[in-house]
């Protein structure tokens, strides 16, 4: 009986599944037929068998298990016969994969099919072993995949190549036995063969080094004699597509010879002339043309160097980029962005064309058509391609706008010729897009702006005028806010004029309504908000005339349900009604900033400040240096569970801005807020993000100065951060009253707290560490520390410096050391004081780990140790 006649079983069930119109009667027709299957299997029907597979091959399409199923395709492989066999190979392909243990069964099967006398049986086994084969398969089997490739028939000899393929990259070792049986199918007349031999040949060079080095020997030329007689070829209808003959040969080809001519000169200089006939020749009006193209350009890019040759290649990139087709520009950017590293020159001549694919309708071709130009980029012409990329950031798609932004912030930073031109496209580029510029790019503008004095009243008139057609724009609003605040009186006066610009009138009023107005913005966010009232305050000192309407607009904002903006209001009325002498101080024109320490900080590669006392930071002494991103707690060795390490990319950059040197009184416990590189500036103007944190205000960034001043120090004693530093009682005076906290002619005065027994915290053989303990009586969670350091040695220790971490639920700050000198032989003493919180006071006692070090006699020395003896109850 036909096996085949039985096959309406199998219509019928495909008709009864397609006719359900619901998922639920689709699973119950399969069940169905499972279980008719499973019946027949467990009753070894023989007559059906082929027809119960190939029913099973189809549910196993739709997605339903079948592995019931799987030992009848061993048993139909078994059988005798051809229609079988096909039936039962179409099944192991389709059910089991090289990952089934079932597999170790069928390898005797396959391997008496591979000896078979019957060609379209050995065809079979050859399919079925290159789709599923494993390596314990491909070492069992491999010497008669060896001998077939030279078989008689061309079928199996095709089979034979697709399947070593398969088996050389399954076991690599085994590539040295086929080099020689593939160098001989690239000498076949049949095409299939050919490409098949071809593509063994590519797969064996990359497995195998000496493989490589053989073709490089005894193939190019044979090679490039196959692809000139394949171009030269006339018409012939069995290979024909599109007017050109065999292009798959065609590329399978030119891969090859990529392979063969990287980083080989010789090789390279052989197939140049096959190369520059193939580019010329192929016609590029049909896609096969193209394809090949493409493909030769690949390959002209890969080989040794040869001028010419990328000159052409490049050119046709260029007529691919004219090409109505997409698929044909993006893959002509793609290898463009390759070409760029091998002869920008060449392909800068394309620049127009590349220019007019960025305002493409097509995203992916935009997109990749923007990132080319970046890479077109450079010094001479980057004025010309910024002017077009800003012109069509003003039509452009608001889904595009922000790649487009980002890229040509990027390239103004990056290629800028001079100060002026940075700042005007800057703003071009707020005005149009300013919603989608990110933080740290206007960071830098602010940075920029400040290192130019000359432009500042330049720069200041621009904002104006830009706010008064971009409005909407919160970037360009803060950016002209800041400026404002900073540099409002030359907007008035018309400072620093410039012959490019023409004066402009505007009044005192005109300023504070520019900040006002974006104050009162409804969709202004907390940081604009908080910079505007920044921006008043310092207003209301440059303009004295404007004093009493910029303190109405402050006092309104006493009431805001934002915690931050009333701490500010609250903070700067008091400012401006009762401290006006100190005023003029408090909001100076904030000093240059260093250009250089912003960009490192910005790119992480330069580290925050970790030291506690003054001097170069010392090296570790055997020399390995931890990355400078590695917070101190890392460097003391405290638990992660323990400790939160402090994450710092561009806090310490306040101390530039404000002329502070905070790194003596930086903390090195948990007090520090985790910040990132874009925070910066926020940092700077004094803006807190979360409300939990808005008591650390301006008034706690002065308290850390070290001028002499006599109102700033007032402040610095008044400062409600938990991080300001102890200080000895001190008489309050009016200036003192910055909040309105105290009496004019009170003093305050600061009663002694209970007494704890001085420790000897760390001792060594050359250094003495002794701790006092003083407590204040209102706050019993705090405790005062007095550390003493004493030199046992003989030797002065100089650079000296000392750090210290504590677990999370402390919080630690560290005042100067007296000296970084350390007398020798105890004639004298370095002091330092610390002041530690204990959030779990009562529950858990302190614990610190510290760290020494110093040089003596221009040696690096470092000391650790952990002190557990502290004192109960502290």
């Amino acid at each position: 009986m036909n096996p085949f006649s039985s096959g309406t079983r199998l219509r019928d069930m495909i008709r009864a599944i397609r006719a359900c119109k619901t998922a639920a009667e689709e699973r119950a027709v399969i069940r169905k037929e499972c279980a008719a299957i499973r019946a027949a299997i467990s009753e070894n029907d023989q007559e059906y068998r082929h027809r119960n597979l190939a029913k099973l091959m189809f549910i196993h399409m739709l997605g339903y298990p079948t592995h019931f199923g799987q030992m009848e395709c061993l048993k139909l492989i078994a059988s005798p016969g051809f229609p079988e066999k096909r039936i039962g190979y179409l099944g192991l392909m389709l059910l089991l994969d090289e990952r089934q243990e079932v597999l170790m069964l069928v390898t005797n099967s396959i391997k008496q099919d591979l000896n078979h006398t019957n060609q379209y049986i050995v065809g079979l086994a050859l399919c079925a072993l290159g789709n599923i084969c494993s390596a314990e398969m491909a070492r069992d089997l491999a010497p008669e995949v060896e001998r077939l490739l030279q078989f008689r028939d061309p079928n199996v000899r095709k089979k034979a190549a697709l399947c070593t393929i398969r088996i050389i990259k399954k076991v690599p070792d085994l590539a040295e036995n086929f080099i020689t049986p593939a160098v001989a199918l690239l000498k076949e007349k049949h095409h299939g063969v050919l490409l098949t031999g071809v593509q063994l040949c590519t797969d064996l060079s990359k497995v195998s080094t000496e493989a490589l080095e053989y073709f490089k020997k005894k193939s190019i030329d044979g090679l490039v004699k196959v692809l000139r007689d394949l171009a030269n070829s006339p018409y012939s209808p069995e290979y024909d597509i599109s007017g050109i003959t065999d292009p798959f040969l065609h590329i399978r080809l030119l891969k090859f010879l990529r392979v063969l001519g990287q980083g080989d000169v010789d090789a390279s200089d052989t197939m140049n002339d096959i190369l520059a006939q193939v580019a010329t020749k192929t016609e590029a009006n049909k896609n096969a043309g193209n394809a090949i193209l493409y493909e030769c350009v690949a390959t002209i890019m890969s080989i040794e160097d040869n001028g010419g040759l990328r000159v052409l290649a490049v050119n046709i990139l260029g007529r691919f980029l004219s090409s109505r087709d997409n698929n044909i520009r993006y893959v002509a950017l793609n290898m463009l962005m390759k070409a760029i590293t091998l002869d920008s020159q060449a392909v800068q001549r394309h620049r127009v064309t590349i220019l007019e694919c960025v305002k493409d309708s097509d995203a992916s071709i935009r997109k990749r058509a923007l990132e080319l130009v970046y890479l077109l980029v450079n010094e001479n012409n980057v004025k010309s391609l910024t002017k077009e990329l800003i012109d069509y950031l003003e039509v452009s798609d608001p889904e595009f706008k922000g790649d487009l932004t980002a890229k040509i912030c990027s390239i103004v930073e990056k290629f800028s010729p001079e100060k002026i031109w940075y700042i005007d496209q800057m703003l071009k580029v707020l005005s149009e897009a300013g919603n989608y510029v990110k933080d740290d790019v206007w960071h830098a503008l602010i940075v920029v702006i400040t290192n130019a004095p000359n432009l500042h009243g330049y720069t200041v008139r621009s904002l104006y005028k830009a706010l008064q057609t971009a409005g909407e724009q919160e970037t360009l609003i803060r950016v002209a806010v800041w400026c404002t605040g900073e540099y409002g009186d030359l907007l008035i006066s018309n400072a620093g004029l410039l012959d490019v610009e023409d004066p402009i009138t505007v009044t005192e009023a005109d300023a504070v309504d520019v900040v006002e107005t974006a104050l009162r913005r409804y969709s202004s966010d907390l940081t604009t908000r908080a910079m505007c009232l920044i921006a008043l305050l310092k207003l209301s000192s440059r303009f004295p005339s404007c004093s009493k309407r910029i303190n109405d607009i402050v006092r309104y904002h006493k009431g805001s349900f934002v915690l931050e903006l009333q701490q500010r209001a609250i903070e700067f009325n008091s400012i401006i009604e009762k401290h006006q002498k100190i005023r003029s101080a408090l909001v100076e024109r904030m000093p240059v900033l260093d250009e250089a320490t912003f960009s490192g900080r910005r790119a992480g590669s330069v580290p925050a400040v970790a030291s506690t006392s003054q001097g170069d930071p010392p090296k570790i002494p055997n020399g390995v240096v931890k990355p400078a991103s590695a917070p101190l707690v890392d460097l003391l060795d405290l638990s992660s569970d323990d400790i939160q390490a402090p994450a710092s990319s561009g806090g310490d950059f306040l101390q530039d801005l404000l002329g502070v040197d905070v790194s003596p009184a930086t903390s090195q416990g948990t007090n520090q807020t985790q910040k990132s590189g874009t925070d910066v500036l926020l940092d700077l103007l004094s803006i807190g993000t979360p409300p939990a944190q808005s008591s650390t205000s301006m008034l706690d960034i002065l308290s850390s100065s070290q001028d002499n001043k006599s109102s700033v120090d007032a402040l610095g004693k008044l400062a409600p951060s938990p991080l300001a530093q102890a200080s000895s009682p001190v008489e309050s005076s009016p200036a003192m009253d910055l909040l309105g906290g105290f009496g004019t002619s009170q003093s305050v005065s600061v009663t002694n707290g209970p007494t704890f027994p001085a420790i000897v915290a760390f001792e060594s053989s050359s250094l003495k560490v002794t701790f006092n303990f003083s407590k204040e009586p209102d706050s019993p969670q705090t405790t005062l520390i007095e550390a003493q350091f004493i030199n046992k040695s003989p030797n002065v220790y100089s650079n000296f410096l000392f750090q210290a971490a504590v677990p999370k639920f402390l919080q630690l700050h560290l005042d100067p050391a007296s000296s970084n000198t350390l007398p020798a032989s105890g004639n004298g003493s370095v002091s330092q004081k610390l002041r530690v919180s204990n959030s779990q006071h009562g529950k858990k006692s302190l614990v610190m780990r510290v760290r020494i070090n110093y040089k003596v006699n221009d040696k690096d020395v470092l000391e650790e140790g952990q002190i557990s003896n502290f004192p109960r109850d502290l």
